[in-house]
């Protein structure tokens, strides 16, 4: 058989690389997740949780703009009557994004685009006009 040399490599230890060993710890790469994997972490976060995705003020500001735009008599809201319109609004989005993810893989797709939600809301009869 023919004498081969054999060079340390990085990741194996040496004897007198003790004091590398410390190095070499520091520099270790971050732990990186394949791709998907936080997705579907976040997905059942947001599905057991039961807060309300929409920040409540943002959402109030918007309810108050178009009440003012559409009738001057009801400027007024009830903090239970905003709350209920909040959850209803956030269902119906909900439901209109799955609709919407049903489409697109029923098109052999995993990306949502806006013909989805098109003909989302055209098969539920939401926002036609007829």
């Amino acid at each position: 058989m023919a004498r081969v040399k054999h060079i340390p490599r990085p990741g194996k230890r040496t004897r007198r690389s003790s004091s590398s060993n410390a190095n070499e710890s520091e520099e270790k790469k971050k732990r990186r997740n394949r791709p998907g994997t936080v997705a579907l972490r976040e997905i059942r976060k947001f599905q057991k949780a039961v807060n309300l995705l929409i920040p409540c003020a943002p959402f109030v500001r918007c309810v108050k703009q178009i009440t003012n735009q559409l009738s001057m008599e009801v400027s007024r809201w009830t903090a239970e009557a905003l709350l209920a319109l909040q959850e209803a609004a956030e269902e119906h989005l909900v439901r209109m994004f799955e609709g919407g993810m049903l489409c697109a893989l029923h098109a052999k797709r995993v990306t949502l685009m806006k013909k989805d939600l098109e003909l989302t809301r055209r098969l539920t009869g939401i926002g036609c006009a007829r």
